[in-house]
């Protein structure tokens, strides 16, 4: 498989879409902030000096997305349509679970900005509680679907197990 961002000559570079058609472009990313039993408590009511944890790191996580193309060197800046930033408590498991979900029409895709908006908001996370317990993990971040362009759709199967 060739890499788009590698010249022929192994030279990073911007990949050229002017050639490309406008699709809707539609990426889900997710991830797992893992913290103690106490600390996600004190998210949950709201216990916290620095305020609404979930609220800040939603406009983070927004926030990010909007500027992948300045943090990633070769992403395009991408008229975002739409970024959406989810949270769901897991108590069994001490965790938040985040889910980003981005859109836009344009002619190349959101993969970057869905992760970005997950990784900013988990960080965010951290920020907000890191005075309370240096043991969170931010973690498995990744990709579960995106549709739109030339590659088409791509869902993540999920492992059984």
């Amino acid at each position: 498989m060739e890499l788009s961002h590698l010249d022929e000559h192994g030279n990073a570079r911007m990949v050229d879409v002017t050639e490309k058609v406008n699709t809707l472009r539609v990426a889900t990313a997710s991830g797992i902030v893992t913290m103690d039993a106490s600390t996600l408590h004190l998210i949950q009511i709201h216990g916290l000096p620095k305020g609404d944890v979930l609220a800040t790191a939603r406009i983070a996580g927004i926030q990010g997305a909007k500027r992948t193309h300045e943090l990633i060197p070769m992403c395009h800046n991408l008229p975002l349509d739409a970024i959406e930033v989810n949270f769901t408590i897991d108590e069994k498991n001490n965790a938040i679970h985040i889910e980003a979900i981005a859109k836009c029409v344009w002619k190349t895709g959101v993969e970057m900005e869905a992760m970005t908006a997950v990784a900013i908001a988990g960080l965010t996370i951290y920020d907000m509680v890191k005075a309370v317990d240096k043991h969170v993990v931010i973690s498995e971040i990744k990709l579960e679907q995106k549709s739109g362009g030339k590659s088409g759709e791509f869902i993540r199967q999920r492992k059984v197990l």
